[in-house]
């Protein structure tokens, strides 16, 4: 039995160990794990740093097949010139071709993340290539970030240069002397500088010329004239146990520091644009419509050809930028087909050289076909169809749900010509009945720019409901059609709907005028409030989740300005709440905001961050790939003050201007 038993016990056994090995052997190999690793540069022809290089050839080898993506837009050369040196990359090598070297000059290629390798496209993050064609290569370098005026998002991929003649003329008319790209961070490190006195730009090179040759490029200058430097320093590595997490040891080594490497550059757009005029058109038989590139500072001046010298073209209707212009007919235009005007304005050309220029204008009516009519069909018309053929409707702007704080707004489809007031009544409701309100309501009419708008504003009571009436025939439009009666009932947002914000502000320069933003999600401006003693203000919110911006108001006219080049003036300082701001019904938060107490590059709440960095951790490990020491981390003092240029800061090395 014991035999028997063991017999069964053996073959059993086996059985498991044939199953087990068709199991294993029905699988596919998996090939290990994926390749996360960027391509690791391994040598050069000639070395990198070379010096006394005659050859217009190089090539870099790398440890797999790589490519070189995008080549003329990510890889930038230095020093600039007007032939761009040929950048290609075939099996583990890349080959970069001069058309011709100057002698005695220091060429860095700065790849950023153009290279990549051939299978799962990991990118080789900041790899740059120097050599000299003299006798001493250029190694001093400077460092910082770029971002955007208005709103602190990281500028990506923008040109960061510099020029050693410090003359204003020279950006506009010199090709930047050498330059880099900002990263996905908007950091930049300028190599292979020489000794001397830098002014330092950002451009939005809209042309490839390395020069500011456009006001319709993006830009950013620094204050200061730049010396770079070098000096030896004592790092401190902590190592890491991989498997406990735990600090492990440290070490110390000696390392070079290149200074300044905290420069903080504000990109900005001057606005300025080429003047003409884009598009002119008769849109119906009631108006005429011109467009202009750009923002006006007058109106055209209007002449209405083959009429009398003093006949009126109609009532106007302008944006605020006076750049698109809208003339509602008088009736006597109105009824022509063909409309002959002499358009007097002033036109810049490309240098935006200003001449006065007179255009003839053609402005015809379309005439829609008419219906055709079947035989012996009688064409009805009811009665709702012929009093709107006579009559003018207004149209309510604002819903039947009330902001406490906001007028009632109403338009009419056409300007009006004549407006009654009286005809005007606002009721609230009072024991079920409506009753003529107490006191007296404001009742705002179009204003010069805007023809068709009215607001009827009135101290509204929290949770009320009122009716405003339109007696029929309160107003006629410029056509002479009357207006037909309406009525509006709403009611007014209960005093627990609301929430508000106070903001305690520390920072501000003593004497300078600012203002607050409240941003939503999107980073778009939902109210603006005044700081006022160091506060800001937001009553009446609606609830929801908010953000905050500040900006130094410097010329007090309560809107954010661009800055100028042409005047050397800066845009107006920005400054983000580094937090977002929940609130809820019937709160009232306060928050204080020390402008200065979170550093520049992480003042943008990353929520509302639209540029934002690469999240690959490995992006930033590859900085031995350049055969270099490793970079320091930007060094933005939150302890400065950036309004005094004198103040450097517990770890500022160059004196500079936020």
């Amino acid at each position: 039995m014991k035999i028997k038993n063991s017999f069964f016990g053996v073959l059993l056994g086996a059985s498991a160990m044939l199953l087990a090995g068709a199991c294993a052997n029905m699988g596919t190999p998996t090939g290990g794990a994926r390749d996360e690793d960027p391509p690791r540069f391994l040598s050069a022809t000639p070395a990198p740093g070379s010096v006394n290089v005659n050859r217009e050839k190089m090539t870099l080898t790398f440890d797999e097949l790589i490519n070189v993506k995008d080549a003329f837009s990510k890889v930038v050369v230095s020093p600039t010139s007007k032939s761009t040196p040929r950048v290609s990359s075939q099996g583990r090598r890349v080959t970069i071709e001069f058309d011709s070297l100057a002698p005695n000059t220091t060429y860095t290629v700065d790849f950023a993340d153009a290279i990549e390798d051939n299978n799962e496209g990991n990118q080789l993050q900041g790899f740059t290539y120097s050599f000299s064609t003299g006798p001493e290569l250029d190694s001093l370098r400077i460092s910082g970030r770029v971002f955007s005026a208005r709103n602190l998002e990281p500028q990506q991929s923008m040109i960061v240069g510099v020029h050693s003649n410090l003359a204003d003329s020279a950006f506009s008319t010199t090709r930047l002397l050498r330059v880099a790209k900002t990263d996905d961070r908007g950091q930049f490190t300028i190599r292979g500088l020489a000794p001397g006195s830098y002014r330092v730009f950002a451009l939005g090179d809209n042309d490839n010329d390395y020069t500011y040759s456009s006001p319709e490029e993006d830009m950013a200058f620094y204050d200061f004239v730049v010396e770079p430097t070098a000096r030896e320093t004592l790092a401190i590595d902590s190592v890491y146990d991989p498997l406990t997490g735990k600090l492990d040891t440290v070490r110390e080594r000696r390392r070079t520091q290149f200074l300044p490497n905290d420069i903080l550059l504000r990109t900005f757009n001057s606005e300025i644009r080429q003047q003409y005029m884009t598009k002119y058109e008769r849109l119906d038989s009631t108006r005429v419509f011109l467009k202009f590139n750009t923002r006006a500072d007058s109106m055209p001046r209007i002449r209405i050809l083959d009429r009398p010298a003093d006949t009126r073209l109609g009532t106007l209707e302008a944006s605020q930028r006076l750049d698109s212009l809208v003339w509602w007919l008088t009736p006597e235009l109105m009824r022509t087909d063909s409309l002959r005007l002499e358009v007097a304005y002033t036109r810049t050309d490309q240098n935006l050289v200003p001449t006065a220029v007179i255009d003839t204008l053609n402005f015809f009516t379309k005439r829609a076909p008419a219906p055709k009519k079947k035989k012996n069909e009688k064409v009805r018309i009811s009665a709702a169809d012929s009093i709107a053929a006579i009559t003018t409707t207004l149209k309510m702007v604002s819903s039947t749900t009330q902001d406490v704080h906001l007028p009632v707004l109403f338009e009419s489809p056409v300007p009006l010509a004549r407006f009654d007031t009286t005809a005007v009544h606002l009721s609230v409701m009072v024991d079920s009945v409506y009753a003529p309100v107490p006191g007296r309501f404001l009742l705002t009419r179009p204003d010069s720019l805007q023809a068709r708008s009215y607001s009827l504003d009135y101290p509204w009571e929290y949770g009320a409901k009122y009716r405003l009436e339109i007696d029929s025939i309160a107003g006629t439009d410029i056509y002479g059609k009357p207006t037909r009666p309406i009525t509006h009932e709403f009611t007014v947002k209960q005093n627990g709907d609301y929430c508000s914000v106070l903001f305690h502000i520390t920072g501000i320069p003593q004497g300078t005028p600012a203002f607050v933003e409240l941003l939503n999600g999107s980073d778009a401006v939902q109210r603006t409030a005044i700081v006022e003693n160091g506060d800001a203000f937001f009553p009446f919110l609606t609830p929801g989740r908010f953000y905050a911006r500040a900006v130094l108001d410097l010329n007090g006219n309560g809107e954010y300005d661009t800055g100028n080049y042409a005047l050397c003036l800066q845009p107006e300082l920005v400054y983000y709440y580094p937090k977002a701001i929940n609130v809820k019904k019937n709160w009232d938060k306060e928050e204080n905001w020390a402008l200065f107490g979170t550093p520049i590059d992480m003042m943008k709440p990353a929520a509302i961050l639209k540029n934002k960095p690469a999240t690959d951790k490995r992006a930033r490990s590859n900085k031995k790939n350049n055969n270099e020491e490793e970079e320091e981390e930007d060094l933005f003092d939150p302890t400065r003050n950036p309004f005094d240029p004198n103040d450097r800061g517990s770890r500022r090395t160059t004196a500079g201007s936020y």
